[in-house]
């Protein structure tokens, strides 16, 4: 298969092929007694009135925030400047309300994912809940799409340290930031059967999917990385969920409910976030009929990097962005044992067939049948496949490729347009990664970054599995454009190996980074804001066979040589903020 092949758009008369590829292994070990696509027991049916329109006048261009009727205040509130609104005040009571005390907050958001296991997983600490899933529901998905990207709802890697991440005690904010405005990238909430849910508005910033076309008969649709996920609220899942039960948790950690209180009753008057606060409740989101529709921002504290909520999960997609087929409507999907799927597309007089095919091996097949029934078949297999932008990109940080696209940076650096291999390896969580220097999250010192001295970091690991034969290194960071960077490329390392000194010399090979002739560069980027750098070291059950001169073996070529040998991983994330914002 040529890259080439990978990404045609689908043209007339024979359908091209959409390139897919994808690791499934953990597709294969969902439990055989979980509800399938289609079955209305679980997801319910569609319950979105779609009737209804949203006002796009509260839509002004997005250049600027939208102006609404001040509230009134109570007896004994406090008025203060609005921020969100200007010439428009704010209830004091509506941003720093005490919340509710709850005896076990991790059980009650656990027990909001609780009908939907074991296809959706949790798990908890002191702060966070961490939620597991596939991102498959299990309704029909695509039917109803009227402007198509070309895209296939393919399963995701959720699942242990990419799984979502909701605060267990949310914190208003004390400047909340509107949707209208600001997270046009990835998911603002996660609905209860584990789907993400993303800005209604896509990220140019300006257009409503639903209005668009681009949103099937549940309010979702598959992004650019085939991830499928909401831009609606998921009022479907109410008899899921049960009366009055919350459908999903926004990323800020509060909960959105439906249409009406858990007692029946309409909600009161919501704020601009579609948000409110109740004796009983506290401050939570509601769904709405009319934009936003679910959680119109953040009532709660999160934090806002490169046009999204950092931190979230990645996507795993396989290829660039491909542009829309003009006239198609989805009218079918059917799924057999979430392994066997088929799209049935119509495009003027022809009905057009997209099947595809979980394979036991991990490879991907594919029937591409036109209006005239001529197939055209491709398989993919994992190694071609790659990771994709995060969730809530729907594919906005990928750059559309092609076969003409130019390898940006050095050797160490994959070409523009090209899915970057991202790995969901073992993680144990007994195996660790640490520095002397720096603590996980925290910035890295000057002495290690392109400000200071520039030479490699001290690193110590410990508790690695007693089968391991050696150790590599990679320190890498996911770049906007979807660009996967490399600083630092090692393997070889010995097994009985712990630590690495600061500008080590003489251990293990080094590889290729993003700047040729450098085996460390260190981390110096431009623009503004907070870059997060992810350091991983492997636990290998074998030394890894790599042909060529060590300085010629790029992250990729690692990675794929020791994805079978991996017995463990650890991370350690370190960053980096240019000097006076530069």
């Amino acid at each position: 298969m040529t890259r080439a092949s990978m990404i045609r758009p689908w043209r007339n008369p024979l359908p091209l092929a959409i390139a897919l590829a994808l690791g499934l292994s953990f597709a294969a070990a969902r439990p055989a007694s979980a509800h399938l696509i289609g079955d209305p027991g679980h997801d319910g049916h569609p319950r979105y009135d779609y009737s209804i329109r949203p006002p796009m006048h509260l839509l002004p261009g997005f250049d600027g925030p939208v102006r609404i009727s001040p509230p009134r205040p109570a007896a004994g509130e406090r008025i203060a400047a609005n921020p969100l609104l200007p010439g428009g005040p704010l209830l004091l009571s509506a941003l720093q309300a005490v919340e509710p005390a709850r005896s076990n907050p991790a059980e009650f958001l656990q027990s909001i994912f609780q009908p939907f296991t074991p296809l959706v997983k949790t798990r908890s600490d002191a702060n966070f809940l961490y939620v597991e899933s596939d991102s498959m529901p299990a309704h029909r998905m695509m039917v109803g799409i009227t402007a198509w990207q070309q895209q296939v709802p393919l399963p995701q890697p959720y699942f242990g340290t990419n799984a979502w991440r909701l605060p267990l005690h949310p914190v208003a904010a004390q400047n909340p930031l509107s949707a209208r405005s600001h997270f046009f990238r990835g998911a603002i909430a996660l609905a209860a059967n584990g789907v993400p849910i993303f800005n209604p508005i896509k990220n140019d910033g300006r257009t409503d999917t639903f209005l668009a076309g681009e949103l099937d008969e549940f309010g979702g649709h598959c992004g650019r990385a085939d991830d499928y996920h909401y831009h609606l609220a998921p009022t479907h899942l109410q008899n899921a969920v049960g009366a009055g039960k919350p459908l999903a948790v926004a990323l800020d950690g509060y909960p959105i409910y439906g249409f009406a209180e858990p007692g029946g009753a309409a909600p009161g008057k919501l704020d601009e976030f579609n948000g409110h606060t109740t004796p009983t409740l506290g401050y939570h989101y509601h769904a709405t009929r009319t934009y936003p529709y679910l959680n119109g921002g953040f009532h709660g504290e999160v934090t806002e990097r490169e046009g999204q909520v950092d931190p979230q999960p990645q996507a795993v997609g396989v290829r660039p962005a491909l542009t829309p087929l003009r006239g198609a409507k989805i009218t079918g999907f059917t799924a057999k044992e979430k392994r066997e799927f088929r799209l049935t597309i119509e495009r003027g007089a022809e009905t057009l067939h997209v099947n595809y095919v979980l394979q036991p091996d991990g490879t991907v097949k594919f029937d591409y049948v036109d209006g005239s029934g001529r197939t055209q078949t491709e398989t993919y297999s994992p190694r071609q496949r790659g990771g994709g932008g995060r969730p809530g990109d729907g594919g906005g940080r990928r750059r559309p490729g092609g076969p003409g696209g130019q390898e940006r940076g050095g050797a160490g650096e994959a070409a523009a347009g090209t899915a970057p291999l991202i790995l969901t390896p073992k993680r144990s969580g007994s195996f660790h990664l640490t520095s002397p220097v720096v603590a996980d999250g925290e910035p890295l010192p000057v002495e290690y970054t392109g400000d200071g001295a520039g030479i490699t970091p001290p690193l110590e690991w410990k508790g690695a599995p007693a089968a391991t034969k050696s150790f590599a290194l990679v320190m890498d960071h996911l770049a906007p454009e979807n660009v996967m960077k490399s600083y630092w490329v090692m393997w070889d390392l010995p097994a009985g190996v712990t630590r690495l000194p600061k500008q080590v010399q003489g251990v293990g090979k080094v590889g290729a980074t993003s700047q040729r002739g450098r085996s460390y560069v260190p981390p110096h980027s431009q623009g503004p804001g907070k870059k997060v750098y992810t350091l991983t070291v492997y636990a290998l059950s074998a030394v890894p066979t790599l042909e060529g001169p060590p300085g010629e073996v790029t992250r990729e070529r690692l990675l794929t040589a020791i994805k079978d040998l991996i017995l463990d991983s650890a991370e350690l994330h370190v960053t980096y903020t240019r000097p006076n914002g530069q």
